[in-house]
């Protein structure tokens, strides 16, 4: 049958329509929230999808969920199919399997129906504080993780499955905050349903479905025409993270492949890791998600709304039973560590062929710390995140790399305030600042990390999981690396800073004693000594840089007054 063409008028209507609806998603899902992490830190996703599970459009969060939600969404089809789905319906699961993230995630389908007929999907992907499980230390398999909700409905034709909602509420430790994020989510699907029929309503359901389809074959166009831009070619490249937190010292290998022929281009993940025994793996479609990010980023960045189309001339190639395509019982619970560093290593081995379009590595990681403990003002349990703390960003060919900001998984979260922090828990932020000298040197300059210190005015449970202290950021170009992540402690009065690594696990800090995280810099873009001076000398009055790294990295000389020295400056650049 032939398909219906949109026009170009409706087709733009339809493109920012969409972009509305999701939006107005996330900010009611913001408004609705109970816990920091959905309605300050903004760990979530929300997207509309088509009847077949195809991605429409998502309010941007978090990048590795474009993927994420749209293989659950189609994993919830296959497994109820569409005749087995009715209005008022509301499917849910937090498989780790198949979402490829953590038990954390719980995902919420909603199929919308215009005049009986299974138009497509609201979706909500969000963080839950808990759910159950061990609170610290490294778990070693699914099982010890947390409550495992399979495909189910939490609706059935508008009546609310209550014995799946006890199961839930019975199996975390605060259940009236978990109750109120479920809510919130229900919220969002249930407003992305609204809106999405008030575009069908006003436009007619087959004139914005071939709109949507209009706008996913000038996705694929344009992907594709970017595509062809890169010289055909097979581009590899390397790096590790630290080890998996059972292993202690034991490198984790990282190797993607990038083959590029004609306008399509294959990312080839199969010689990773195998999956290891601590709990940094993640599942396929979170495989899928590194290349796919890697892909939007090198071919169409600014190209909205997010969606099917865009993705079709990538190919990905996995082999099951590695970090980034694990297999059950495979620990999952700190996932989204490992895929940005995949995700940094694609722009490496891309950097000889679009040295123009790609980018120094970046700090990659959340640098999170879990605290827990007894609140002394009511006696009860409390749950909370410091961070994600911001790091620096890499270079490129003509700029220097964004300071302080949330690394590339997490894309447009945010920091848990500090005020909020120290009126709510029982800590005492003493510093929250930029890292002198982290960012990588070069032609261009590596962004700046940040350093927080975080006292303990209480006691209380820390869980640190970071990892890239060993895998420093590296420059690309002739650019030095930037300064790689770093845990420290004080305790008992004593500062710890030779740790093996950064991950400190079920670590109880007595009133007084800190936590120190430092987020690494982002590796510098061309070599260092031929940055321009003046822009050294302004890194060093700003306290970017210091005086001697002005002089012995980038051979810049400044006065007594931190202006360019001209005759010494040309004197050191010549020696």
């Amino acid at each position: 049958m032939k398909r219906r063409r949109a026009d170009a008028v409706l087709t733009e209507i339809v493109r920012n329509g969409v972009i509305a609806v999701t939006e107005e998603m996330k900010t009611n899902l913001m408004r609705t929230a109970y816990n920091m992490i959905v309605y300050e830190a903004l760990d979530f996703t929300v997207g509309l999808y088509t009847a077949e599970g195809e991605t429409v459009s998502i309010g941007l969060g978090l990048p590795s969920f474009i993927r994420g939600m749209a293989e659950t969404v189609k994993a919830k089809l296959r497994h109820f199919g569409k005749d087995g789905l009715e209005p008022g319906d509301i499917l849910v699961t937090n498989d780790a399997y198949t979402t490829g993230s953590h038990l954390y995630h719980f995902t919420f389908s909603l199929p919308i129906f215009h005049q009986g007929k299974l138009s497509g999907f609201a979706c909500c992907m969000a963080h839950w504080t808990d759910v159950g499980g061990v609170l610290g230390g490294v778990t070693t398999d699914i099982y010890s993780e947390g409550l495992q909700i399979p495909i189910v409905k939490y609706a059935k034709a508008g009546v609310v499955n209550q014995d799946l909602v006890d199961i839930i509420r019975m199996n975390v430790r605060i259940p009236e905050r978990a109750m109120g994020d479920l809510r919130a989510q229900i919220t969002a699907v249930k407003t992305g349903e609204r809106r999405f029929l008030e575009l069908l309503e006003r436009y007619g359901r087959e004139e914005v479905l071939a709109a949507i389809a209009n706008i996913m074959d000038q996705s694929e166009k344009s992907a594709r025409e970017r595509t062809r831009t890169i010289p055909d070619g097979v581009y590899e490249a390397e790096s590790f993270m630290d080890d998996d937190g059972v292993d202690i010292g034991k490198p984790v290998p990282i190797k993607v492949r990038v083959v590029k022929k004609g306008e399509e281009m294959t990312i080839d993940l199969s010689e990773m890791s195998p999956q290891v025994r601590g709990f940094f793996n993640s599942g396929a479609t979170t495989g899928h998600s590194c290349a796919q990010v890697a892909y939007k980023c090198l071919t169409s960045p600014t190209d909205y709304p997010i969606n099917e189309g865009g993705f079709r001339p990538l190919k990905v190639i996995l082999a099951p039973g590695t970090v980034v395509s694990a297999v059950k019982p495979a620990a999952m619970r700190w996932w989204m560590t490992f895929p940005m560093t995949v995700v940094d290593t694609v722009f490496r081995a891309l950097e000889k062929a679009i040295p123009d379009r790609t980018i120094a590595a970046h700090h990659a990681d959340l640098l999170v710390c879990l605290i827990n403990g007894v609140s002394q003002k009511d006696g009860r349990l409390f749950l909370a995140g410091i961070g994600p703390s911001g790091g620096g960003f890499g270079a490129k060919l003509t700029e220097d790399g964004v300071s302080a900001t949330v690394c590339l998984n997490d894309g447009d979260t945010h920091n848990h305030p500090v005020e909020q922090m120290e009126a709510k828990y029982p800590v005492l932020f003493e510093r929250h600042a930029l890292r002198e000298d982290s960012g990588g040197a070069g032609r261009y300059r590596g962004g700046l990390g940040t350093e927080q210190v975080v006292q303990a005015r209480a006691p209380i449970n820390i869980n640190v999981q970071v990892d890239r202290v060993h895998c420093a950021p590296w420059g690309l170009a002739g650019g030095h690396a930037g300064a790689a992540n770093q845990v420290c402690l004080r305790s008992g009065g004593k500062e710890i800073s030779d740790l093996p690594n950064a991950k400190v696990l079920m670590k109880r800090l007595a009133p007084g004693d800190a936590i120190t995280l430092r987020a690494g810099g982002g590796g510098g873009f061309g070599p260092p000594g031929e940055r321009d001076p003046e822009k050294v000398a302004h890194d060093v009055r700003q306290g970017y840089v210091s005086r001697e790294i002005a002089r012995e990295i980038y051979r810049v000389a400044l006065d007594a007054a931190g202006n360019v020295d001209r005759k010494g400056t040309e004197l050191l650049r010549h020696q």
